[in-house]
């Protein structure tokens, strides 16, 4: 019998067949768990001498820009288990490219390209229906918002999880919403607003407890920082707030030992440097230093489409 709640694909699963494919739409941010899945298919794919095929999809989120930390393997979990960005700019077909050529250069590998895709479109542009990768991802503005509202997973923050706009909504029962707005202002982030509110979550983290938050508007696409704005608001709560604001402990996403806020991040370098005050410009000048590294040297290699 077929092993179940493993994560990677045991042999006797795939002892039938002689390819695998896989047609998964992504949401183009390193936490998402559809390309993880797909890359420990693809190991046993190789063990095994299985065939493997990519059905490619956009990246919903656009393909010429990267954010955010660049994961250190001693942060290595499920949310993340080899060095990308937090926003990568791949599609699936590309992360598979390069998760072939670094990490399984015997698999018997496949990419079918979307056809009318460039990298500079939106999912808005595409003229496809959104269809719910998960129940948590309803929109493309979820998408959108995500690479950085990921991030408060590993808070005691609800990241609107029991609302119908989770990631766009976000509070705890302790902030004053008009309070957090008005500093978040200080920030001059671009591309974004955010309108206070109170909400009720249905389910997860304060669920049926009132909430002062926010609601994350997205004015520009073009300009609006998701990883930036993500970290802006837990500085924002973490410096409010020290008394109430707290990190998650583990377990999450199957790691029991690190913290979530570092394996979402991929590095303990950001946690400890909202706490210990450091300036966001500061913080965003090595992340970018990181991602430009990696687009240099790995991700320009493995790109499909201009």
């Amino acid at each position: 019998m077929p092993r179940i709640g493993t994560r990677k694909p045991a042999p006797e699963m795939l002892k039938n067949i002689d390819t695998m494919v896989v047609d998964l739409q992504d949401v183009g941010s390193r936490y998402y768990t559809f390309i993880w899945t797909m890359y420990l298919c693809m190991q046993t794919c190789e063990e095994m001498h299985k065939s493997f095929v990519i059905l490619d999809r956009p990246n919903p989120i656009g393909g010429l820009l990267t954010e955010g930390p660049v994961l250190d393997s001693t942060f290595a979990s499920f949310v993340g288990l080899r060095p990308l960005p937090v926003r990568h700019g791949l599609t699936i077909g590309e992360t598979g490219n390069y998760f072939r050529n670094e990490f399984f250069p015997d698999l018997d590998f496949h990419v079918i390209p979307a056809q009318g895709w460039e990298r500079k479109m939106s999912f808005d542009h595409t003229d496809l229906p959104w269809v719910m990768p998960s129940p948590n991802m309803p929109t493309p503005d979820t998408a959108l918002v995500y690479p950085g509202m990921c991030l408060l997973e590993g808070t005691n923050l609800s990241e609107g999880r029991g609302t119908t706009r989770p990631f766009e909504i976000f509070g705890a029962p302790f902030i004053d919403s008009l309070h957090l707005t008005h500093n978040l202002k200080n920030y001059t982030l671009q591309g974004v607003i955010f309108r206070p509110l109170h909400f009720q979550p249905t389910f997860q983290k304060h669920a049926g407890k009132l909430c002062g938050g926010a609601q994350i508007h997205i004015t520009n696409k073009n300009t609006f920082r998701p990883f930036k704005t993500g970290v802006a608001v837990l500085k924002a709560i973490h410096d409010l707030y020290p008394q109430y604001f707290s990190w998650k402990q583990p377990p999450y996403e199957y790691e029991t030992k690190k913290l979530p806020i570092d394996i979402l991040a991929g590095t303990d370098r950001l946690r400890k440097e909202i706490e210990k005050g450091e300036k966001l410009n500061n913080m965003e000048a090595w992340w970018q230093e990181e991602c430009h590294q990696f687009n240099r040297t790995i991700r320009k290699r493995y790109l499909l489409y201009k």
